[in-house]
């Protein structure tokens, strides 16, 4: 339990490669809202110092990180009211209050629960939670 996928040392965790790919194929993605130039998903991505929370996003957005999930999901949220599209990977906890406040049930929210666990870039094991794929339409 000592690799750092077990605590909240790092958010530099991409999502993984096919996992990435396939979502793009379906929504076409414009920006990575959560990114550093390593691992960026998309040409235009906002860093640690040009924040995504900070900022307005694209038409089509993807990929916020597991710290702060609340305040990810309250802004995906708010760039949904504003017409924007925005695909988030996060752990399947639906006994929190983000979830049950900004996704479940929501209008214009899709959740897709994925089978198993994921597998992030670099690392050995499978993640220690189940994962979800929110669309906020």
């Amino acid at each position: 339990m000592t690799n750092v996928h077990f605590s909240r040392e790092s958010d530099e965790w991409a999502t993984p490669q096919q996992v990435f790919e396939k979502l793009d194929q379906e929504f076409h993605f414009q920006a990575d809202v959560a990114a550093t130039s390593e691992n960026a998903k998309c040409d235009r991505y906002f860093s640690i110092q040009n924040s995504g929370l900070d900022n307005d996003w694209a038409e089509r957005n993807c990929n916020p990180p597991y710290s702060q999930i609340k305040a990810w999901v309250l802004k995906a949220r708010r760039e949904q009211l504003d017409g924007n599209l925005t695909v988030i990977l996060i752990p399947a906890r639906t006994d929190t209050s983000y979830f049950h406040d900004s996704i479940y049930l929501k209008p214009n929210v899709e959740i897709r629960f994925l089978r198993g666990r994921l597998r992030f870039n670099g690392l050995k094991k499978d993640a220690p939670f189940p994962s979800m794929v929110v669309i906020f339409r």
